[in-house]
Parts: C-alpha cells; structure tokens; sequence
C-alpha cells in the first residue's frame, strides 16, 4: 500500500529535492481580443514573428482566430517580420564578408541580386553574333593599343 500523501500527488516529505510548483493567477499587460476577450501581448507578438512563426501558430499560441490576430496586430506581425530579415541579412554579411564563407558569398552573389550574377551560363536559344570576315588585323590591333 502506498502512503496517503503519496496517493494524493504530494511527494515523500522524507525526501529530497525540489518541490513540484503550484499555479498562481497572475495578471497580463494587452490588448483584450475576439468575442471571449482573450488578452494578447502585443510585444509578445512582435516576438514571435521575430523568430520567424507564422500567423497561424501566433494564433494558436494565444488561442484566437488568424483574422483577429491580423487586425488587431497587424504592425507588430510586419516589423517583428522585418526585424527578422534584417537580422538574417546582417548574419549572411557577415559569414560572407568577415567569416569568409563561400557559400554564403555565392549564394549573394547569384540569389540575392546584389552583384547581378548567376550560374544560368550563355541562352542556348539565343542567336550567335555574327562573324564580319572584313574586320582586319590592323584594326584589331587599333583596338588593343586604344583598350591599354
């Protein structure tokens, strides 16, 4: 048989060790929201978006509808999302520029339009340009001199 306070949840006073917590009401600061006025965070929501969660888990995580969360929140979800992509540009500079990461470099070199490159090579349904048989070697050579 197992001791009373044993059975009831409660640990064995004779032992050691942390004590299981108990619930406590506490008071929120946020906007009450949706028909059951369910209070949100509106920092709290800022930073679940910062962290890249989508509105879909922002609302499950406050128990309300996306809709609600979009219209009462909508400038937070927009600058926690905008903070994320600045945070994320900044660490890609800086494996690629201080870290010297070359995949980093290459993929901003050729996905993140910053230097306009790609790996897409030469169009083969573009025509070739075509060949003049009258261009002289002198004038080559006119063109060399002029380039140096």
């Amino acid at each position: 048989m197992t001791p009373d306070h044993v059975a009831h949840g409660q640990t064995d006073p004779h032992t050691t060790g942390p004590r299981p917590k108990k619930m406590v009401e506490g008071i929120i600061q946020g906007l009450p929201i949706g028909r059951d006025k369910t209070v949100v965070p509106p920092d709290q929501v800022y930073e679940l978006a910062a962290i890249g969660c989508s509105d879909t888990e922002i609302a499950h995580f406050f128990g309300v509808k996306q809709d609600t969360l979009r219209y009462n929140f909508a400038e937070e979800l927009t600058k926690g999302r905008s903070f994320m992509k600045i945070r994320l540009r900044r660490a890609m500079y800086k494996n690629a520029c201080q870290l010297n990461n070359a995949a980093v470099q290459i993929f901003l070199a050729k996905q993140a339009s910053i230097l306009g490159m790609s790996d897409g090579g030469v169009n083969a349904d573009a025509e070739a340009l075509p060949w003049n048989e009258e261009y002289s070697e002198e004038e080559s050579n006119e063109v060399n001199t002029v380039a140096e």
